[in-house]
Parts: structure tokens; sequence; C-alpha cells
């Protein structure tokens, strides 16, 4: 452990002299104080650990404690005192005490003591550090673009994630980056050093979902062999990101209600109420509203968790980002497969500008990310991205349909292009699209591609 800095305040100079001569033995720099406000200038120097008389001249050991809290929550203190009342000892222990030292005292108590305390003040700045490191990646300026509808997002994130909203809702495509706001709101929150869960609400059987969300007691079915905690009580103080809610059955949608509304929720199985306190952001590629008219989603569940919608525009809706997301993660991909691609040729981002990405920034993503991998050149040519080639119909990519052609026509003569350039296979056409299986058989199915059965 690197050196510790420890001030000892106590207006006896004996004391004093006693403590920093075995301290100083051990190994750690002193600081001394005889005053209160002498203690508090001195933790402008860096103090990592506090030794305090309870009884100085100018001020009370507590209310010096209270401001060195205010200073920094991660400064232990030690209080010592000989007329410490139970009273005092509850008072300064909910400030933020570390332990009290009556005097008199042994100084081989007070060393071990010490040494205990400055591990437990690194292990919190280590955690604090952690922590920080884990919210980088979801900074601001990872929802990228200049444009009005990206700056309109950003502003919107950055007011919610301050505000002490318990829900919100996230809508827009299939890869218009909801995943990402979600963890954006969450990391840029008072919430971010608790819990970020994660939970896509159409990857879970129904029969398994509650007790996902919600946990279960111990026989509450054949398999519940003991207690199990749900994502909402291991998040709470967090956030529970639930993805596709539009695919949440009405029956669970009413327990989720009743936890939005009186925060308490009961585990399967179980009698007890559990309160936690999360924030539930939602997010879904789904118009609920129309889930709602189709009776296939609540209406008051829609209303309690519309109070603040974030809508996550298409690429179409600001076309312009494109060069700037595709330089994003040039640079993104150069650092993790320690490349240096300097960027894209000109035909190349002219192509990609053609090309009308169905899949939105995730599709960017992909299609980039497989370009890097393959990409021996220092700018990235059309041949490196097959799915567009030069964005011109018969080119040997996938390119856009003729002027006039609606986004439906649009989009069923991308999946076309795509099954025939995967020989008909729906996994690897799904693949080139940016998407998922089951996103690929429910276009071929609602345009009708599938081949008849022999």
């Amino acid at each position: 452990m690197p050196t510790s800095t420890v001030l000892v305040v106590d207006d006896e100079p004996l004391i004093r002299w006693s403590l920093t001569e075995r301290l100083r033995g051990d190994g750690h720099e002193l600081l001394e104080a005889g005053t209160g406000h002498d203690a508090l200038e001195k933790m402008r120097e860096g103090v990592d650990l506090v030794l305090l008389d309870y009884k100085l001249p100018d001020l009370d050991g507590v209310s010096v404690l209270r401001q060195i809290k205010e200073h920094d929550p991660d400064i232990l203190v030690i209080l010592l005192t000989a007329h410490a009342t139970v009273d005092t000892a509850v008072e300064a222990m909910k400030i933020g005490a570390y332990h009290f030292a009556r005097k008199p005292f042994d100084l081989d108590d007070i060393s071990a003591l010490v040494a205990r305390a400055l591990e437990t003040t690194q292990l919190r700045r280590e955690v604090r550090q952690l922590r920080t490191a884990q919210a980088q990646p979801y900074a601001f300026d990872r929802i990228v673009g200049e444009s009005s509808a990206m700056e309109g997002v950003r502003s919107l994130l950055a007011k919610v994630a301050r505000s002490p909203a318990s829900t919100v809702l996230l809508t827009g495509e299939s890869g218009t980056g909801k995943d990402l706001a979600a963890k954006v709101l969450h990391f840029n929150s008072d919430r971010a050093h608790r819990p970020f869960m994660n939970i896509t609400c159409s990857a879970i059987p129904e029969a398994l979902l509650e007790s996902e969300l919600f946990g279960h007691e111990r026989g509450a079915f054949t398999d519940a062999r003991q207690q199990k905690r749900g994502l909402f009580e291991q998040a709470d103080g967090g956030t529970v990101f639930l993805d596709e809610i539009g695919e949440m059955v009405p029956a669970l949608q009413a327990k989720l209600l009743r936890f939005l509304e009186e925060k308490t929720f009961k585990r399967v199985g179980g009698h007890q109420d559990v309160r936690v306190d999360v924030r539930v952001v939602a997010a879904t590629n789904r118009i609920l509203a129309d889930q709602v008219k189709g009776g296939h989603f609540r209406e008051d569940l829609f209303y309690r968790l519309n109070v603040l919608p974030i809508e996550l525009p298409p690429l179409r809706a600001h076309r312009d980002d494109l060069p700037a997301l595709v330089k994003f993660y040039v640079d993104l991909f150069n650092q993790e497969f320690r490349k240096n691609v300097k960027g894209v040729s000109p035909a190349t981002m002219r192509a990609l500008q053609q090309y009308g990405w169905p899949g939105n920034i995730r599709e960017v993503r992909n299609a980039v990310e497989r370009a890097m991998l393959l990409s021996d050149g220092d700018l990235l040519e059309p041949v490196d991205f097959p799915l567009i080639g030069t964005g011109e119909p018969g080119a040997h990519g996938i390119g856009l349909p003729a002027e006039g052609v609606n986004l439906e026509e649009l989009e069923r003569s991308l999946v076309v292009q795509a099954l025939e350039r995967a020989g008909g296979n729906q996994t690897r056409a799904a693949a080139l699209l940016g998407l998922n299986r089951d996103q690929i058989r429910y276009r071929v199915e609602k345009f009708g591609l599938a081949k008849p059965a022999v």
C-alpha cells in the first residue's frame, strides 16, 4: 500500500506526540492540529485518515467530523474521547465515524485500528475509481452526432438523468441505440454507483420472466429449491432496463404496474411485500399506443411508463451524422483490433451515404466492424462493405431500389437481396442486414417470401 497521510487532532501536545511518533514508525506520513479550525485547514494538504479528539477548545468533534465528511466522504475518522455518551456515539456513527477509541488508549490497539481503517479507505477509493472507469464508455458524447435530432436526444437524456424520475420510456426502431441510451441515463445519474440490471422481455420464457424480475420463494414451483432474489431486488438503488417491454404478457404487466405505483412487490410464492428503490427504463420498437388499441398492452401501464418518453430517431432522420458515426466506429475498432485505419475513402463514403441503413446505427457498427476485420488497407474501400457495394442497383453489393419506392418496398427489396446473396440461408441473410433470426423470419413471413412446403 502506498504511504498514507494521517491527521492527528488533539489539543494535548503529549497525546499528539505519542500518536504521531508511533504512527510515523508504522510508515505513515503525519500531520498535526490542536484545534478544529486548524484541522479543517490541514485537510487541504491531502489526508487519508483522521484521529479526532472529541473535545477541542473551539469546535466539538462531531461538528468537525461533519465538515470532514462534506469535504471527502471517503476519509475515515476515528474519534478519540474519554467523555462520549451513547447518544453522542450514535450521532457520530450516523454522520460517518469509523470507530471510537477511548482515552487512555493502548498504542498497539491504535496502530492496528489505523491499519484496518486505511485498508478500508483504499478499498473505497479503488471501488470509486472502478465505477468511474465503468461509467466512462457511457458519457453523453457516446450519443454520436451533431444534428439537431441528436442534440435534442442528448439534451433530453441529460435532463432525465439528473431528475428523480422513477420511470422512463425509450422508443424507436430496432438498432437506434435504446440500450446505449439506457446506460447513459444510469451512469450519469445519482444511481451510477448502484447496479444496472438489463433484461430482454422477449428472450425469457413467460413462465420464468416473473421469477427473473421479482424472484421467488423456496418451494414456489418444482425447481425452486431455495429463495431467489429477482432483478428488482438486486438493483435496489439502481436501474432496471426492461428491453422489448411490448412483449411482456398481460398478467406480468399488471404486477409491474403495481410495483411502479407502490414500490413494492411479492416474490413468486411469497406473502411478504418487498420494498425497493429502482428506476425502471423500458424500451420498445413497437408503437405502444397501437398495442393498447389492439388489447395487447395495458392502457394504465402505458400511461405510467410514458411520463418521460424519449424517442431515438432512425438514421434516415439524421443522415448527416453518418460520417461522424463511421469515424467513431473506425476509431473504436482501431483500438480494439490494434489497427491504424485512417478512415474511409471518398468513394466509400458516397456509397455509405446512398445506402438505406434499415438496421440503423447498429447496422453501421456491424458494417464498420466487419470492414475493419477484413481490410488490410489504410482506408476502407467500397469492396470492404459487400452489403452496401457502390449503392447503385446492379452493383456487387445490395443497393437502393429506384426513387419513389416507399419504405416498405425498400425493406422488402433489401430482404430479397440479402436472401439471394445468402443462398436462401435466413441466418446468413439476417447477419447481412444486422438482424437476428427472429427479425428476419418475421420479415420473410411479412413479405410472403417463405418457400411453400413440398
